[in-house]
């Protein structure tokens, strides 16, 4: 059990994210990469506590609300809207996806509170799918 990098293409911890656990990468397809670029990481250990974060479809924790504690592979059928614009993640770390069923781009989130979704790095305020941060992903 060891710990995770969170992989940026870009220097700086900006641009894509990857999320990679313990094991081996051959190339950057089995990490999903977009490119094999590789400019900056982060270490983080193994998470084993408690896991909670609320969602908002208005900028700086405004709006319709809503918590959650699991992994949501589809965030519209749950949350009945397709942008998430701010976010509190009050325990764990987590992962967002651009799309349904954990597939698309990837955006890494520790406890904080992220008042725009530019904040976790993010283009535009689609997040369709999300789940914790575990040590067997």
């Amino acid at each position: 059990i060891g710990s995770y990098c969170v992989a940026y293409e870009k220097p700086n911890y900006m641009g894509y994210q990857y999320i990679l656990g313990p094991g081996d990468y051959p190339d950057y397809h089995s990490w999903m990469g977009f490119n094999n670029c590789i400019r900056s990481c982060r270490m983080f250990p193994p998470y084993r506590g408690s896991y909670r974060m609320r969602l908002y479809n208005r900028p700086d924790m405004m709006g319709h609300m809503m918590e959650f504690m699991d992994d949501c592979p589809n965030v519209y059928e749950r949350f009945h809207y397709r942008d998430i614009y701010s976010c509190n993640v009050m325990e764990g770390y987590w992962i967002f996806y651009e799309h349904p069923n954990y597939r698309g781009r990837q955006f890494f989130l520790h406890p904080g509170e992220y008042r725009s979704y530019r904040d976790w790095g993010c283009f535009n305020p689609m997040v369709g799918s999300f789940r914790r941060m575990r040590t067997s992903m």
